[in-house]
């Protein structure tokens, strides 16, 4: 566990760091509160803790990073688009969907998708809530407002991964269905946000 901890936190450090040199005087404070604050929507919330709960599920301990860095990676490359203007029809539903995709993924947890498969579903998913993120960037600008919410999804990441962990350690042997409880969950929350737009 602590590979991993290291790992995360070296990862989060350095997206935060490197997204938060691009700031402009004076514009950094606040659209980084703007930043930290926009992942707590429920739609958002629910699909990074389902992140690093997956990836714990699909990969070894020590590869349970591959997923929170592949949806940070996805996100900031798809915010950086929306910024600028890209966005698809439907967005806020398909957003809605990817946590009912997120609940499906851990509800097969048990029979684990090929991982590249899976990585694939996550940095798709990332994408939708990445031109989400980048269509709101507030006037102050996009650097801190990104950093801020790289830094708040990383930290969702890692509560999903730590989540992932205790269940391995502590229900081992009742994991596949607490996932698939937890999967399920999900998968009506996602069916809830979308019947809500």
């Amino acid at each position: 566990m602590s590979k991993i901890l290291k790992s995360a936190l070296l990862f989060i450090a350095a997206g935060a760091v490197s997204t938060g040199a691009m700031a402009h005087t004076g514009h950094g404070t606040h659209s980084l509160m703007e930043g930290l604050a926009h992942p707590f929507g429920l739609d958002h919330l629910l699909a990074m803790v389902a992140v690093g709960l997956w990836s714990v599920s699909a990969f070894p301990a020590h590869k349970a990073w591959q997923g929170p860095a592949t949806f940070l990676m996805a996100l900031l490359i798809s915010a950086m688009l929306g910024a600028s203007g890209v966005t698809i029809p439907y967005l806020e539903h398909a957003i809605a969907l990817s946590v009912s995709l997120f609940g499906l993924m851990l509800v097969v947890a048990a029979k684990p998708m090929p991982p590249a498969f899976g990585l694939g579903l996550v940095a798709v998913a990332a994408s939708l809530h990445g031109l989400a993120h980048g269509a709101e960037t507030p006037q102050t600008g996009f650097a801190g407002y990104a950093a801020g919410f790289v830094l708040t999804t990383a930290v969702l990441h890692l509560g999903g991964v730590g989540v992932g962990l205790s269940i391995r350690r502590w229900l081992a042997a009742r994991s596949a269905p607490v996932l698939a409880t937890v999967g399920s969950s999900l998968g009506v929350a996602g069916v809830y946000l979308f019947s809500q737009l």
